[in-house]
């Protein structure tokens, strides 16, 4: 009997591994598993629907649940997530020294719908008093961080006090950063003008680790970043296969736990590793990145929250509203 051949776009991340070399394969499914950067498979899926399933900035997932024929559907699956204290990145001749310096300044980050600097915003206001807009805002700016040219990848529609300002045709937010032409950062990547080590361009959490542990202990939050989603139609004329994909995920993430698990030989090049994943199971238990809804909840719902008030949900999204329902249980024996 032949299967459904699907293609699927996603980077060649450890807990995905099993699905590009094979090793797990999906019930009734051919997977053409495109190993492709971030930034190209959102844009390409984004703006094209090129492929059948694909990893999607989470936030995007959302922004197209605006659309009325909502083109896609997302399994409980999270390829990415990131604890993102560490990704506000600040001119250091700027000023800021704590969250609330930020009042005020001259924010960019590559898209404003991004899903890290949603997670940024959110917790500054949440966690530091640092509000979404005041009546002399700055603009958040957006553009290319190491590229002229970039724009924000879906058409945003948002509420009178949110505005956005593109930079110039020439620049790029990692060199404005270190010119000072803008004064903060809130981007995914870290920018080559602070990985250059010059001074110019700082952390505004140099402890950013012991400041996430505290977070994660605080709230139980680990960011989600990326969803996995599939195109309407594909799911609509074969619903059978949110069940066999998500069963799949499922397969190949167990199988990179095992890897990090084994003491024999270490399987990544971390020199304290044991320590590494003996230190997350204390802190967060055995399963650290849980996949489903109910053990995700309080981060799913605290998202949807920033991105309502972000201005880029028209109202609160329900979690009910996010997953394919057939994900979201299995038979028992």
């Amino acid at each position: 009997m032949s299967k459904l051949r699907l293609s699927f776009a996603c980077w060649n991340y450890d807990r995905t591994r099993a699905l590009l070399d094979g090793s797990v394969q999906p019930d009734g499914i051919d997977l053409n598993y495109l190993c492709l950067p971030v930034e190209e498979t959102f844009f390409r899926m984004a703006r094209h629907r090129e492929f059948d399933v694909a990893e999607m900035s989470f936030s995007s997932y959302c922004v197209s649940l605006n659309k009325p024929e909502r083109p896609f559907v997302a399994l409980p699956v999270y390829p990415s997530r990131f604890f993102r204290h560490s990704c506000i990145y600040v001119n250091a001749a700027a000023g800021i020294r704590e969250p609330k310096d930020l009042i005020g300044k001259r924010i960019a980050s590559p898209e404003y719908q991004m899903t890290a600097p949603v997670w940024i915003r959110g917790i500054l206001q949440d966690h530091y008093g640092v509000p979404l807009t005041n009546a002399d805002s700055e603009p958040y700016r957006f553009g290319g961080e190491e590229e002229p040219g970039r724009i924000e990848k879906l058409k945003l529609d948002l509420p009178p006090n949110i505005k956005l300002q593109a930079i110039g045709p020439t620049q790029t937010l990692s060199q404005m950063l270190a010119d000072g032409d803008i004064d903060a950062l809130y981007t995914a990547r870290a920018p080559s003008s602070f990985t250059r080590g010059d001074g110019r361009v700082r952390r505004l959490f140099e402890n950013y680790a012991e400041i996430e542990r505290a977070y994660w202990r605080d709230t139980g939050i680990f960011p989600i970043m990326h969803v996995i989603v599939m195109r309407r139609e594909i799911y609509e004329a074969n619903r059978w296969i949110a069940q066999s994909l998500t069963k799949a995920f499922y397969a190949a993430q167990q199988m990179a736990y095992d890897d990090l698990a084994e003491t024999a030989a270490l399987k990544s090049m971390l020199p304290w590793l044991v320590a590494h994943v003996e230190e997350a199971r204390r802190e967060m238990g055995a399963d650290w990145w849980p996949y489903g809804l109910e053990p995700n909840r309080k981060a799913l719902e605290t998202f949807t929250r920033y991105h309502f008030e972000q201005g880029l949900s028209k109202r609160q999204l329900g979690l009910d509203e996010l997953f394919a329902p057939e994900s979201l249980e299995a038979f028992k024996i």
